[in-house]
């Protein structure tokens, strides 16, 4: 795979992407990161990249030549083979893991970094063919976004962890979060380790894992929970939880 990324602060990259997972890949050669300075690609002697609003109105506005000219100095180094252009924005589509498994099957990607009030409308229009929000709030610019998308995608590739079961078991990737987790000491500060993962019954240990699981999405993150892909016995268990912690 490889990911191309448009930012005008790339610095911000070199911790993230020079440790644990991401750097892994990386040196497996199973992922290829560059990030590109878009400043490079300005009209003029200083480099701008921004310019006032056209109507007036608070903050700098980035412009489209230089985020244009990039992506398309990208794609020609691609060819057939370039792929979506994501723009990082407040205004795009929720990040989930279900994204994240959508984008870790791409070939390429290329992620534009948001700055400022924001980009001119025709990069949305006529440049990005996706837009993505991390959340539900606004952060000083898309490299951190980036950072985001880029740790969630790449921990997906295959090999990424070193076991492909790893990823399969996290939070979100059956639709719900994950079960609680203990290791040694088995006693620790008088709290203990529950006998279920003591015993060695492994399918007493599983259906313990998914009744946790269940649980603790009803209590956190029932919406989840609502969507779901669950077996019958899985449902069945789910409407007993309810019943038994009280819930609609």
């Amino acid at each position: 795979m490889r990911i191309d990324i448009l930012s005008l602060f790339p610095r911000m990259f070199e911790g993230p992407f020079g440790e644990s997972i991401v750097k892994r890949a990386v040196d497996a050669g199973l992922v290829s990161i560059f990030i590109h300075n878009f400043r490079e690609f300005a009209h003029d002697k200083h480099g701008t990249v921004d310019d006032y609003s056209f109507g007036g109105g608070e903050g700098m506005v980035l412009k489209p030549e230089p985020l244009f000219e990039a992506v398309e100095s990208i794609r020609a180094t691609l060819g057939d083979s370039a792929g979506p252009v994501i723009l990082l924005t407040p205004q795009g589509r929720l990040f989930c893991h279900q994204i994240a498994q959508e984008l870790s099957r791409q070939q390429n990607l290329i992620l534009i970094c948001g700055h400022y009030e924001g980009v001119d409308e025709r990069v949305r229009q006529h440049l990005a063919t996706d837009e993505i929000s991390i959340g539900d709030y606004v952060i000083t610019g898309g490299e951190l976004a980036a950072m985001v998308v880029v740790d969630a995608v790449v921990r997906l590739l295959p090999g990424a962890l070193g076991s492909d079961r790893a990823a399969s078991e996290d939070s979100y990737a059956k639709g719900f979060l994950e079960y609680p987790q203990y290791t040694r000491p088995r006693v620790y500060r008088g709290w203990e380790v529950p006998e279920v993962l003591l015993s060695g019954n492994h399918q007493e240990i599983a259906r313990w894992r998914m009744e946790q699981a269940i649980e603790r999405t009803l209590l956190r993150r029932p919406d989840l929970l609502a969507k779901a892909s669950l077996s019958k016995e899985d449902r069945e268990l789910a409407d007993k939880i309810k019943a038994r912690k009280g819930f609609n």
